[in-house]
C-alpha cells in the first residue's frame, strides 16, 4: 500500500469515528431530552387531572375550614405576599443593577456581585430562619404578611440585581457617549435613556424572580404562618394563607377532602409560575423581534 492510499484509508476510518461519535452524541442528547420531556410531561399531566378534578366553584368562592372547603384566602395571600415582595425587591434590585453596570468595576462592586451570588446559592429554609429570628421574634411581628414578604424579596434580590446589571451593560457604550454628548446629566441619562433601552430584559429578570418566589414554601413556613381566613389587610401580627401551604400540608393528611385542596393548590400554582414564565418569553420574543 502506498503512502498516499494510507493517508486515504487513515482519513476514513477518522471520518467514520467523528461520524458515530456525532451519531452516538446526538443520540444521547435526544434519549435525555425526550426523558425529560416525558418526566415534565408526566407531571404536569398528573397535577392538571387530579387538579381539574378537585377544583369546583367553592374553591374561589370559599376560604379553608379545616382540612375541607375552598382556597380563596391561600389564593388571595399567595397573590399578596408575591406582589408585595416585588414590589419591594424590583426597586432595589434594580438599582443595584444601575449600580454595579455604572460604577461596579472596582472592590465594592466585585464584593456586591460575590455577595449577590452567595445568596442565590442560600436555601430558602436559611432565608426563612433568618427572618423568624428577625422579624417574627425580635422585632415582634410575629406570623404575618410584612415578614413573609420581605423574606420573599431578599430571596428575588440577587436574580433581580443581576439581570438588570446584565441588561444595562448590553446597552452600547455609545448611547452614554451621545447623551453626555449633548449635555445629559448622568441620572436623568440613566432614567431617561439607559433604564427605557434595557426595560424588556429587566421586566423578565422581575418576572423570574416573581415566578420564583411564587412556587416557594420554606421561608413562609417560618415567617407568614398560616391563617384559615382571607387576609384582612393587616401587615403584622395576622397569619396569612397561601397556595403552596397547602400542597405542603394537606398532602399528607389522610382524608380524601384534604387530598382534593393539594391537588387544587398544586395546579393553581402550576398555573400561576406557567403565565409568568410565558409572560418573560413573550417579552424576549418581543425584544428579538
Amino acid at each position: 500500500m502506498s503512502a498516499v492510499q494510507s493517508v486515504v484509508v487513515a482519513d476514513t476510518r477518522l471520518l467514520r469515528r467523528r461520524r458515530f461519535r456525532d451519531r452516538l452524541t446526538w443520540a444521547l442528547a435526544a434519549a435525555g431530552f425526550a426523558l425529560l420531556a416525558f418526566v415534565l410531561l408526566h407531571i404536569l399531566g398528573y397535577v392538571l387531572v387530579r387538579g381539574v378534578q378537585s377544583m369546583g366553584l367553592k374553591t374561589f368562592l370559599q376560604d379553608t375550614q379545616g382540612i375541607s372547603g375552598g382556597l380563596r384566602n391561600a389564593i388571595a395571600g399567595s397573590l399578596a405576599l408575591s406582589g408585595l415582595a416585588m414590589l419591594i425587591a424590583a426597586p432595589i434590585g434594580v438599582s443595584a443593577g444601575i449600580y454595579l453596570a455604572e460604577y461596579g468595576d472596582g472592590w465594592a462592586g466585585r464584593v456586591s456581585r460575590f455577595l449577590s451570588d452567595v445568596l442565590v446559592g442560600v436555601p430558602s429554609i436559611v432565608l426563612g430562619y433568618f427572618g423568624y429570628i428577625t422579624m417574627v421574634l425580635y422585632l415582634g411581628w410575629k406570623f404575618s404578611m410584612l415578614a413573609g414578604a420581605i423574606t420573599l424579596a431578599i430571596m428575588m434580590l440577587p436574580y433581580i440585581a443581576r439581570t438588570s446589571e446584565m441588561a444595562l451593560r448590553a446597552v452600547p457604550y455609545a448611547v452614554r457617549e451621545a447623551a453626555y454628548g449633548l449635555g445629559s446629566p448622568e441620572g436623568r441619562m440613566v432614567l431617561r435613556i439607559l433604564l427605557p433601552a434595557a426595560r424588556v430584559p429587566i421586566m423578565t429578570g422581575i418576572l423570574l424572580a416573581l415566578a420564583i418566589a411564587l412556587g416557594e414554601t420554606a421561608p413562609l413556613l417560618y415567617t407568614a404562618g398560616w391563617s384559615n381566613y382571607l387576609w384582612t389587610g393587616h401587615f403584622t401580627h395576622e397569619g396569612v394563607a397561601y397556595l403552596t401551604y397547602v400542597i405542603w400540608s394537606y398532602i399528607g393528611e389522610p382524608y380524601a377532602s384534604a387530598h382534593k385542596l393539594a391537588y387544587a393548590a398544586a395546579l393553581l400554582i402550576t398555573l400561576m409560575v406557567l403565565v409568568i414564565n410565558l409572560l418573560a418569553r413573550a417579552l424576549m420574543w418581543r425584544r428579538r423581534r
